[in-house]
Formats: structure tokens, sequence, C-alpha cells
């Protein structure tokens, strides 16, 4: 590919605007638009046995992002999914041995060195492209998998699609910033779950959210919620498995009084959450059928994702 250079095998590298670099010298310039106006989009995807997991669904969100935030990516999606089996080529050999990694896409709307913010910008701009990896921490996620997690509504409400499409994977997360912070002032280990305007539950800052109740999966209207690429696959198993899969407006009542809920995210592809807001949900344990959707979808990939997280091991355990 012409945009890219040979990769220096000395160790870890990111991709940045066409070349690959060390990924300790990957770095944005202080007036890159991504941090003056947070004008940037991103995606997350993940590999599962070394290879990258769904990755065309993951670039193609990406670019229909940079197509709304009317960012015009330097290069073509299939090089941009070359570039990611590349970068993972390269980097998992300087994982722990079994690793995973998490790959992220990330874009802004380029360089503007006249520190204006917005009332300065020229007519054409050139977008910074960032693609990086880490190795996944399964371990801090184990919790999750064992004892189930703690949501909690924070005060401040998700960002109304009426002011920015929830379709549009972005960096414009300070109200989630704010929002986990109060979060954790009521359980250190909470995660927070964002109401909307109206008091419908939406999502979490890093996952979508259903509940099961009486046989039933149910999801927040897509209106108002980033669409995941896990929670596509969660349709998808429950389709498999004879479950109805809806979408209807979800309310804290609806929550309590829920049999489980479960958060479909990227990393760790489904989590049980067995409390909210302080109460229990259902028996206050992760239930039977958020289990036999998990490993629905490990026979989906061949790999027990329920041990993946649960029995994983941290740094310090070797």
């Amino acid at each position: 590919m012409s945009s890219t250079n040979t990769i220096d095998h000395s160790g870890l590298v990111a991709y940045h605007n066409g070349r690959f670099v060390p990924a300790a010298e990957c770095r944005l310039a202080i007036y890159d638009l991504g941090i003056v106006l947070g004008a940037a989009v991103t995606d997350f995807l993940r590999t599962v046995h070394g290879q990258a997991y769904l990755a065309p669904e993951h670039a193609r969100r990406f670019y229909e992002s940079a197509r709304y935030a009317r960012i015009v990516p330097p290069v073509p999606i299939n090089e941009t999914l070359e570039l990611t089996r590349r970068i993972i080529a390269h980097n998992l050999p300087h994982a722990p041995t079994g690793a995973e990694l998490g790959v992220i896409y990330y874009m802004t709307a380029g360089e503007n060195a006249i520190y204006a913010g917005a009332a300065a910008i020229p007519p054409t701009m050139t977008p910074t492209f960032v693609i990086h990896t880490f190795p996944l921490p399964f371990h801090f996620w184990r919790a999750l998998f064992v004892d189930g997690a703690h949501c909690v509504t924070p005060a401040v409400r998700h960002v109304s699609p009426q002011t920015l499409s929830s379709k549009i994977k972005h960096r414009n997360r300070l109200h989630m910033w704010i929002g986990d912070r109060e979060a954790k002032l009521a359980d250190p280990a909470a995660i927070p779950l964002y109401l909307d305007h109206d008091g419908n539950v939406s999502e979490t800052g890093g996952s979508n959210f259903v509940i099961y109740r009486r046989g039933q999966i149910v999801s927040p209207r897509r209106r108002n919620i980033l669409w995941g690429v896990s929670l596509q696959v969660v349709t998808e198993l429950a389709s498999e498995l004879g479950i109805p899969f809806v979408e209807e407006d979800i309310q804290p009542w609806d929550v309590i009084n829920a049999e489980e809920a479960w958060m479909p995210t990227t990393p760790y592809s489904l989590a049980p959450v067995t409390k909210f807001n302080g109460s229990p949900i259902g028996t206050g344990k992760p239930g039977p059928v958020w289990r036999k959707m998990l490993d629905a979808w490990s026979r989906r990939v061949g790999k027990d994702l329920y041990k993946e997280v649960a029995e994983a091991k941290g740094p310090s355990a070797g």
C-alpha cells in the first residue's frame, strides 16, 4: 500500500497518518480539532483467537460516523481493514501469551494551527487518522461475570438524538465523564446507565443495555442509542435460541422489575447486571438466560467467553 511504510518490529506500533510509528510516539498536536473541538469519531473492535472479530461491521460504522461528521477518511475502507490486519499481526506477539487485543480507530477533523476553535477553520482539512491496539485486560472485568454489574443512573442525561444522532460513535463524552464521577459517589464500582430527557433508559458509556422479562429480550429503541455491533449479535443469538427480541421504551421501573439485565459490548461480549440503583435485579445474581446467551456466543466464535473473563488472571497473578 502506498500510504504505509515498513513496520519496525522492535516494539508495539500504531498507525498515524500514513505511517506506522512506535506506539509510544503516537501523539496528537495540541491544535488538533479532536482536542480543540472534540471533532472526532472512533470505533473499537477486538480480536478472537488473534484475528479481528467483526472488523467489516466496525469499520463500516466508523466510516459512516466520519461521513456524518463531515470528515473525509484519507484511505478507503478496504485499506483500513488491511491496516487492521497488519497492526494486529505485528503487535499481538508483543502481548502476553494468549492475550487478545483491542483495536481502536480514531479520526479527527485534522490540525488547525490557528487556535481559534471554530472561528478560523480553513475550507479544506486533512484528517488525523490513528489505529492503535492494547491487550484486553479481562481480569479487570472478572467481577462483572462472577457477581454482576451495578448500574446507577446519574443526574446528567444522555445527549438527545435531536442534538446529535445516536448512530454516530464519537468522542464528545464529557457528559459521560461527569456521569461516571457521579455514579461512583454511590458505589465505586458502579457503571453509569444514562436516562434520556424523557426518563427512558438509553445506554452506558461503553455498552448497550437490555433487560430480559417474561420470555423476551427488550432493548431501548434504536433512536436513543448507538446500535452496537455486539447488540446486533445478541439479536442474532436470540433468534437462534427462539427468544423474542423487541425494542421498547424502558424506564427504571422496568429495570427494577426485570428478571435479568445485560450489557452487550465489544471487549467482554455480554455481562450480567445484577443491581440497579442499589436494588437487586431478579435474584441479584447472574441469571441463567444470560449464561445461555453467552454460551451460544462462545459456540459461535469457538472460544469459552465465560472462562476468558471469569478465570482471567491479573498481571500480578502470573
